[in-house]
Parts: C-alpha cells; structure tokens; sequence
C-alpha cells in the first residue's frame, strides 16, 4: 500500500516508524485511527516480520523460527487486518517485506542472524526510510525513545533509523517539522499498580512498583496526550488481529473490559524535536501532534 503519487498530499501528513507488526496497533493505534479519520495521511513503517514473536494460537505453533519458520508471513496477514481496522491504507515494510528479520530479545542468538535487525547498518537502513520520507514529505514523525521504550533491540534499532533518517531528510530540506516518542506518564502506571493491586488478572503481579518496570516518563517530560475514546474500538480491533501475538485471555483486554476507551483511547508521547504547540489539554500537555505546525489547505502535489 503506497501513496498515489498522482493524487494531492493531504495537508496533514504523519509517519509512524515501529520494529514489528502489532506494535503500531499497541502503541499507536489510537492515535493512527483518529489521523486516519481526520483525512490525514498516517503511513506506517514496519521494519521487520516479527519472526521471532511467541506464538499464542496453538493450531500455529509449527510456524515458529524453530520449525517452519512461516511466521512472518502469516503475520503480514494479521498487519494487514489490523492496517484495515485502524483505516490507515499506506503501510509500508522497510526496504520490503523480510529485507530485515526479527532480532529477539536482547542477548538472544538470533540478535546475531546475518539479516537481523540489530545488525542493520544503520546508514543504509535510515536511506531507505529516507525513500518514504522523500515521497510522503510528513510533517510528524512517531517512533520510540533511546532505550527503545522497553530495551528490545529492533526497538532501539528503530529509534536510531527513523532519528538518522530525519537528518538526511533535513539536509534535503524536507525533514519532518516534529519528531515525537512513544511514552507512557509515570503518573498512569502508579495508577494502574493502585488499581490492580487486589486483581487476579494483575499485569504488574511480578512488580513491585512502577519504578520495576522497563518504561515509565516523568509527568513532566510527557509533551503530548491524543485522546482518541471515540477509536477505542478500533484500537480494540487492531489489536484482536494481532491474534498470533495477543491472545484473548491478553491483560490488555482485561484492563479494556475494566477501563475501557479511558485505556484503549489515550496515548501519550514525548517530544524530541519541534517546539511546542497551543494546547488546551491537561497539565499543559498538546492535544494534537500536529500543534504549532502552519498546515496548508491542500498541500502541494
């Protein structure tokens, strides 16, 4: 799924570069379904097949690295769904579907395969982002921290390509106007130990406090809260696609069912680039990634 080169470019453009399939869906879905319905153009990078990824649907098992090998494919089926539940209809693979491979977990093995992730030179995969940067001339740019957000390596791997790709972008005049990061406030997961603390479906039973976990931002470093509660749903459905990955005894749709859009619909970021925009949201966080930017009424083809 590519941009029509021939059609205008909507005046809101956003790119969202995350390392596997499901990861835009968990991260991202919300806020990717509200751009998506506000006419915006959301192009979403994935960089690798997820190859690697634990398998939770017992009829697939023999998919997995160790036997067929056959789950990446079935995964860019499972992508391809979910793509459609959040209305996004530019999707890419960078440099084409299974040129990079799932890396694992960091201090696996497979971070050593030769295709692996964690082994891309990061020159050579920041240009082929640059490719889809050239062509979509997005204003806003979304992917992870330093640390990945959780340490995975084609987390990290991402972040370094997307970040290397804005410079070459910028040196053509073209760089993206805001860069934004992944984040969850740390104030939201002191929340989520309270309310869970007495729970049997508990996704912090094996954790103390919130200081445990491998994320968390400072309330004062968050820059951005979208509130997407009218595409929960949708988020919901993205993710139930994921169903390789996420299965239906999943937390994640526990604390929906207890919390719903409050926990399906909100989606928080930190800014890396670009100044702040107006905000009307709360503690002085932006309510739209797109604040501060002059946006045309119709970009130029």
């Amino acid at each position: 799924m590519t941009v029509d080169e021939a059609a205008p470019r909507a005046a809101k453009r956003i790119m969202l570069v995350h390392a596997h399939p499901d990861d835009e869906s968990m991260g991202t879905g919300a806020t990717m379904a509200l751009y998506a319905a506000q006419g915006a153009q959301v192009t979403l990078v994935t960089c690798t097949l997820g190859e690697e990824g634990e398998i939770h649907v017992p009829a697939l098992a023999q998919l997995e690295a160790a036997q067929a090998d056959q789950l990446g494919g079935y995964r860019v089926a499972e992508l391809d769904v979910a793509c459609e539940a959040l209305g996004v209809t530019d999707h890419r693979f960078l440099g084409g579907a299974g040129r990079y491979r799932d890396s694992g977990m960091m201090g696996l093995d497979t971070n050593r395969h030769p295709r692996a992730f964690w082994q891309a030179d990061v020159e050579a995969a920041a240009g082929l982002l640059l490719e889809i940067i050239r062509e979509v001339r997005p204003q806003v740019l979304v992917t992870y921290d330093e640390n990945g957000f959780y340490g995975h390596p084609d987390h990290i791997q991402a972040h370094r390509v997307a970040m290397r790709a804005a410079e070459l972008a910028d040196a053509e005049g073209f760089g993206p106007q805001k860069i934004y990061w992944t984040a969850v406030p740390r104030s939201v997961l002191e929340d989520g130990f309270k309310a869970f603390a007495n729970s049997t479906d508990n996704p912090f039973k094996d954790m103390e406090r919130p200081e445990d976990l491998p994320f968390g931002t400072p309330d004062d470093k968050i820059a951005a809260r979208i509130d997407g509660h009218a595409f929960a749903h949708q988020k919901t459905a993205a993710l139930q696609a994921h169903a390789t990955q996420i299965p239906k005894t999943s937390w994640l749709f526990t604390v929906a069912n207890n919390f719903g859009s409050e926990f399906m619909g909100v989606e928080f970021y930190t800014l890396a680039r670009g100044d702040m925009g107006p905000s009307s949201g709360p503690n002085g966080w932006e309510d739209d990634l797109f604040a501060g930017i002059d946006l045309p009424a119709v970009a130029a083809s």
